[in-house]
């Protein structure tokens, strides 16, 4: 008997092929932990336009396989996440000291044609093209761009994404972040059941509940992939996974798994105070909202196959 593992393109900037051996850098990407990066390789085409090669495992601590063995649909959102750094930083001269901020996020995903990992795991292919590039008259530094992605597996197109994103220096981001508070200790809230919601584990559940609604609470402010590093507010994977457990707390159970998503930040969603997330089911579309002093910071769409 031998085990043979089949060798992957090398990743040689010559080679017409992408590679899928090893993640790239994982400050490129704005993750603390090499395990939560999933870019493997990223390279031009043309003006604009980029290919990509991502590796989604098997097991994905936080958003393992469901009952059909597909993809957590967070795995798009992530993964456009990190091209949504990663290219601005090597290739459109944003400095490794700016802060990013995006502005809104949306994806489409087709269940009929999503991959199904066997062993090991799922080599998704994305074709990136980058577009309203917004730059800075008096230095000319890229302030922001918007960005479209296909995702492929074995040669079909199994989900499309979008978003925006602005690009703030230093000086900029310490003025308007000026009087931000850390996040607070959870304390001992009562919290939904994690099954209702999808989730193994209690540590994974982002909401308490109070009396007219729940509460973005997570359970661990430490979370690994929802807070893989500091952040002075609440990061956006976050919200979007607060707002499907938000659906699948108000369906009880029955709304676990978007096929389709779209939300727009409005305004910083702070630590503290703890903001309400707000759901209204129609038919199979839920609509959330997260309110916090009376404003909402954030709001979007949630369909469901």
């Amino acid at each position: 008997m031998s085990d043979v593992l089949e060798a992957r393109p090398a990743d040689d900037a010559r080679s017409g092929s992408l590679s899928w051996s090893r993640t790239v850098d994982r400050e490129l990407v704005h993750r603390s932990s090499v395990a939560e990066v999933l870019l493997t390789d990223v390279r031009p085409r043309a003006p604009g336009e980029f290919l990509a090669a991502a590796c989604w495992g098997r097991s994905h601590p936080t958003f393992p396989r469901g009952r059909d063995d597909r993809h957590s649909p967070w795995m798009v959102a992530e993964t456009t996440r990190q091209l949504g750094i990663y290219v601005p930083l090597r290739h459109y001269a944003v400095p490794g000291t700016a802060r990013f901020l995006v502005t809104d996020l949306c994806f489409t995903l087709d269940p009929a044609a999503e991959p199904r990992p066997g062993h090991g795991a799922s080599e998704i292919t994305c074709r990136v093209w980058v577009h309203d590039v917004r730059t800075a008259r008096e230095t000319g530094l890229v302030t922001g761009l918007r960005m479209r992605v296909s995702y492929q597996a074995g040669g079909t197109v199994f989900a499309t994404a979008a978003g925006g994103a602005r690009f703030l220096d230093a000086a900029a981001y310490a003025a308007l972040r000026a009087g931000a508070r850390p996040a607070a200790p959870s304390g001992a809230a009562a919290r939904p059941e994690p099954a209702v919601l999808g989730l193994w584990s209690p540590a994974d559940v982002v909401l308490s509940l109070a009396g007219d609604g729940p509460l973005l609470d997570p359970a661990d402010h430490r979370h690994p992939f929802l807070f893989d590093h500091e952040t002075d507010h609440v990061p956006g994977m976050a919200l979007l996974e607060a707002a499907r457990q938000a659906a699948a707390l108000d369906s009880a159970g029955t709304f676990l798994r978007p096929t389709f998503c779209h939300m727009k930040a409005l305004r910083f969603t702070e630590h503290c105070p703890r903001a309400r997330v707000e759901c209204s089911r129609y038919g199979r579309t839920a609509v959330f909202r997260f309110r916090q002093n009376g404003a909402v910071t954030a709001a979007g769409v949630l369909r469901y196959g």
